[in-house]
């Protein structure tokens, strides 16, 4: 336990010490929590085709987008930063035990996304319910809490998704080549197909936009899942853990 505390101090102090991160990670935060309120002010007065299927949390977390790539990046960055710099020699020298090194790493990694997912999944919810006027909602309003809180851990598990994803691959170039791709166009394509959609309602980013609902999409509509908030969660965590398993598997087959 000493050993995994002394590694986690070292992450966050090498994560912590590169400047592109602490403004990387503030710039998106500050971008997020903006462009929300942009988006909910377009919404206020735009024509609604079903009140019935109007979410106002949901719909005002479309500004979150740019946040969630930062942090898909950041995590991306974190683990694949070892190899392509050569760093890792170094790394595993320090800590041998690869299943410590890598959890140590995934740990900072967490913690810091936690932090920059709280921040911009309150602040967006806090910004862009006043700007929405009569269509907004509170955080005393039924199924609003939980789809706030949904949105905090989306984020923050998709950058643990992505560090699983880049101990696997090992380079940053192909990580981002395949995860932006499918994570981020995936909802506005191949996920809107009826003929796929229950397949590809499994992915990460469909069980992240139902973590975001507050209201249950009916049958029909785009956003229809055939599971609720909890069975999102456990789709979330099963593809963020079978990359981390990945990983370590990965890091274990490593010769440095």
């Amino acid at each position: 336990m000493r050993t995994l505390l002394l590694a986690f101090q070292g992450e966050l102090t090498k994560a912590w010490s590169l400047r592109s991160t602490w403004w990387s990670l503030v710039l998106a935060t500050a971008m997020s929590i903006g462009l929300s309120a942009l988006i909910g002010l377009g919404l206020r007065d735009g024509r609604l085709s079903d009140r019935n299927t109007w979410d106002p949390v949901r719909y005002g977390y479309f500004g979150l987008t740019i946040g969630l790539i930062v942090l898909v990046v950041f995590g991306v960055m974190l683990v694949s930063g070892e190899f392509t710099s050569g760093t890792i020699r170094a790394s595993l020298a320090a800590v041998p035990r690869r299943g410590v090194f890598l959890t140590a790493k995934v740990l900072a990694g967490t913690a810091i996304a936690l932090v920059v997912s709280v921040v911009c999944g309150l602040g967006a919810f806090l910004a862009t319910q006043p700007v929405l006027g009569d269509r907004g909602t509170t955080l005393g309003e039924p199924g609003v809490p939980r789809a706030v809180l949904g949105a905090c851990l989306f984020m923050a598990l998709m950058a643990v998704f992505a560090m699983g994803v880049a101990a696997m691959l090992r380079s940053t170039a192909l990580c981002l080549g395949i995860m932006i791709p499918i994570l981020f166009l995936n909802s506005q394509g191949m996920a809107n197909l009826p003929a796929i959609r229950p397949v590809t309602q499994f992915l990460p980013d469909q069980a992240g936009l139902v973590l975001m609902q507050s209201v249950q999409q009916p049958p029909g509509s785009v956003g229809h899942t055939d599971f609720g908030w909890g069975g999102a969660l456990l789709v979330l965590l099963a593809w963020t853990l079978a990359a981390l398993a990945g990983g370590f598997v990965s890091i274990r087959r490593l010769d440095p």
